[in-house]
């Protein structure tokens, strides 16, 4: 057991901030080039954001919900049922501060380093593949640096390029003998601008010794630029944009030219990068779970300040809400507590509940927001910010018309400015444009629930053991087996 001191080991938020001036390239769509990014309007609010989480791990009132024995819940290597129930009641709350908008997190990162672990123990090709993993995920979980994702696809000019050979994201042009330098670049990933690695997927096409070849890059360095999509549009008053003023994790794409990769970092996989992703669709699922709760208590707080509370139209909405954030919940609980193991005996989250909670929460988000946009009324369109209440020409009629029932008209009009921030601005259409396709959408989630649903020839079999004949044996293995969707193939100029 790690004694009590051994917390002050652990890394500080102001230990983050110092790490990202590390002469990292970052050019911001809009903005340019960003010469700090602790300090740059476009990067600062989501740096500091991460800063909280680094920080939140000495903070007393978190320990419980943030550690084991020390160790952050993010960093557990998960081995039961227990271990994952912790590392998601970790998850769900801290998750929540951000309504879901802080997806990428050191603790996912860390979920990253666990899924290349599981893949090359499940590859299993060469022992020290297996050992540079498991020295990489225990290097994240013992100094917190921070890796986010990418599936390693293409952007779409490589794709449209007329050569089928040439449009792969990478290419390893030449090797060295302590490893391999790579050319090309890579599509969109989240957070790139404050992480320190990436790993490039497998889509990137790369290929070494005949296999599918992935890698782990360091963000500064020499030879990689990250370019970021312009910054979501968001209000300079941080009370008309409480959430959108904090949270932009300014997706990017990251160039290569020439950089060099040790051999330690790169990892052999099969093509497909799902069990990559295993964990990684679980800490998704709390982000969306997360949106969807605060959605709800945004919803409830609303009813009390608008008088709502005995209407009847409002308490259906409410329980249309409920009932889609209860249903997802059950998933996770679901998924946690009947998990499933690599072979090496690590614990993941079964895939097939999280299909379904996946497969229910991106149904039901249009209409939560809607609800949300509904609630309220016409309050929401017109509420004042603090600046137009703190106006002599205005403040006191102001107040005559948002004030009443216990509130200040700052106090309605603070919560009428975070729910439109949550579901009528530049952040939320953000965040619904990109989950039309994370993940591939809802298709690549019927797929992964059809493939990871074992039960079929139980339950068909079941029933015909309960008519008094005899009946065939069923077997349907061929649902389960049957090709996922393909990816969406790019037609050049009728050549695909």
């Amino acid at each position: 057991m790690r004694k009590p001191s051994d917390v002050r080991e652990l890394r500080t938020g102001a230990d983050y901030r110092k790490s990202l001036r590390d002469g990292r390239k970052v050019w911001v769509v809009g903005d340019g080039e960003v010469a700090d990014v602790a300090t740059h309007p476009a990067t600062r609010g989501m740096v500091e954001e991460y800063v909280a989480w680094y920080d939140r791990h000495f903070d007393p009132v978190w320990r419980d919900v943030v550690l084991r024995e020390n160790l952050p819940w993010g960093y557990v290597l998960p081995k039961n049922a227990d271990d994952l129930a912790g590392m998601g009641r970790c998850f769900s709350a801290t998750t929540f501060l951000s309504a879901g908008n802080m997806t990428h997190t050191p603790a996912y990162g860390h979920l990253i380093a666990l899924g290349i672990l599981g893949a090359v123990q499940h590859f299993n090709l060469y022992p020290e593949q297996i050992a540079n993993a498991e020295t990489y995920r225990q290097h994240i979980a013992r100094t917190g640096r921070f890796l986010t994702f990418s599936s390693g696809a293409a952007p779409i000019g490589f794709r449209m390029r007329p050569d089928p050979t040439e449009r792969v994201a990478l290419r390893i042009v030449r090797e060295t003998d302590s490893g391999v330098v790579l050319r090309g670049r890579i599509g969109m990933h989240t957070s790139p601008p404050y992480a320190e690695d990436v790993y490039v997927g497998a889509l990137c096409g790369a290929e070494y010794d005949k296999q599918r070849a992935t890698f782990v890059v360091p963000v500064n360095a020499p030879g990689v630029r990250v370019i970021c999509r312009h910054v979501s549009v968001r209000d300079a008053n941080p009370f008309v944009s409480p959430l959108g003023s904090r949270y932009d994790e300014l997706d990017g794409q990251m160039w290569l030219d020439d950089v060099h990769v040790p051999f330690e970092h790169v990892f052999l996989v099969d093509p497909s990068p799902e069990l990559i992703a295993r964990w990684l669709f679980w800490h998704q699922l709390y982000c969306w779970l997360s949106k969807a709760e605060v959605t709800l208590g945004l919803a409830l707080a609303l009813t009390h300040a608008m008088g709502l509370m005995k209407d009847a139209a409002t308490n259906e909405y409410l329980l249309d809400l409920i009932t889609d954030v209860q249903t997802v919940r059950s998933c996770q609980v679901a998924a946690e507590r009947d998990p499933q193991f690599t072979p090496a005996g690590y614990c993941y989250p079964n895939l097939c509940h999280l299909a379904a909670g996946s497969i229910a929460m991106l149904k039901a988000r249009p209409r939560m927001s809607e609800i949300l946009r509904t609630l309220p009324g016409s309050s929401l369109v017109v509420a004042p910010t603090d600046l137009d209440l703190a106006s002599p020409e205005v403040a006191a009629g102001l107040e005559e018309s948002f004030a009443g029932g216990g509130y200040t008209a700052l106090q309605r009009s603070a919560l009428l400015q975070m729910a439109w921030d949550h579901v009528s601005s530049a952040l939320e259409a953000r965040e619904s444009a990109f989950e039309l396709h994370a993940n591939g959408g809802i298709p690549r989630w019927r797929d992964r629930l059809r493939t990871g649903f074992e039960r079929y020839n139980e339950l068909a079999n079941g029933v015909l053991r309960q008519l008094s004949m005899p009946m065939p044996e069923i077997d349907l293995t061929s649902i389960r087996t049957a090709a996922m969707t393909p990816r969406r193939a790019v037609d050049v100029g009728g050549r695909q």
